[in-house]
């Protein structure tokens, strides 16, 4: 088990290398720069604002110079917040999105696997219709609709809840985010469910089990959920990292100062440290945890482990 860590981590590093590389390309196709806003500012002084932030040499030189700063753990200044480096902006978003993030995912999953077993054990019934089909509105419908939808009902008209500001993460402050992130990630993750233990349901192993007398229960413990939970793993890995790294929607509608938030400004702003920092930091949490899914893999499926 060791030696495959090493050897995906080993994988990992000219991956994250390739990211880094295209991604700084691609910020410097786009057209304009991190100045050109700043109309009142003399062609002398954005001269030497562009030289000051090495802007002004070439595109290749600008690559080797950021990778020497990455080496050394510098994420570089952000160009728009001058009194504020990259570090200090994804330090003081992440843990925002994050927990907003987590938050989602973990109410997604317990409620989406829930649903979605029960759906599967009760195939082609009236409950199975009534889940799948709020599970596909829940898919269907964006957060950009039902995150405004849940503001206006819970907000406004019951006033039960804010519906914006962080409040230093307490609780009624992440209720309605929390929500309008989980609810097309329930919907997946029940679907996911459903169709992975239709499947195992239909398996071989699981038939001889029954036939050898064994309560339904235990073969639902023993047999079906067990392998029934490999799809979910699948669709969790990546799903996590994309929820950590902050969605753009929800940070925006209810004004979290999230890292998904900054991610957006910085793009508009030409604002290429900051947009190169949480890019890599995207591209080290989904690395990990796709990482993390395979062990999970080679504990849930133990023909992976013997492979």
């Amino acid at each position: 088990m060791f030696g495959y860590i090493l050897n995906r981590l080993a994988i990992s590093i000219p991956t994250i290398f390739v990211i880094i590389v295209l991604s700084f390309f691609i910020i410097k196709l786009a057209p304009g720069g991190p100045f050109d806003d700043d109309a009142e500012v003399p062609d002398e002084v954005r001269a030497n604002l562009e030289a000051a932030y090495n802007l002004d040499r070439p595109v290749i030189v600008q690559l080797g110079l950021y990778m020497g700063g990455l080496l050394k753990g510098d994420l570089g200044p952000s160009f728009v917040f001058r009194d504020q480096n990259v570090a200090d902006i994804i330090r003081t978003g992440f843990p925002v999105s994050a927990k907003v993030g987590l938050s989602a995912i973990f109410l997604g999953a317990i409620i989406g696997m829930f649903v979605g077993l029960i759906a599967a054990l009760r195939k082609n019934s009236a409950l199975d219709y009534t889940i799948m089909t709020v599970a596909m509105t829940g898919i269907a419908v964006p957060t950009f609709v039902t995150a405004p939808f849940l503001a206006l009902i819970f907000g406004l008209y019951l006033s039960l809840l804010p519906i914006a500001g962080w409040g230093d993460g307490q609780i009624r402050n992440m209720v309605l985010p929390v929500v309008a992130l989980a609810l097309p990630k329930i919907g997946t993750i029940a679907r996911v469910t459903r169709g992975a233990i239709l499947d195992v349901m239909r398996a071989a192993h699981v038939r001889t089990a029954r036939a050898k007398g064994l309560p339904e229960h235990l073969v639902i413990r023993r047999h079906i959920l067990r392998a029934g939970m490999l799809p979910v793993v699948s669709y969790l890995g990546p799903s996590i990292a994309g929820v950590m790294t902050g969605s753009v929607i929800i940070e925006t509608i209810f004004a979290l100062p999230g890292i998904g938030r900054a991610f957006v400004e910085a793009s508009l702003n030409r604002d290429y440290p900051v947009v190169m920092g949480i890019t890599i930091v995207y591209a080290i949490i989904i690395i990990s945890m796709n990482l993390l899914v395979d062990i999970l893999y080679r504990f849930l499926d133990p023909r992976i482990r013997e492979g």
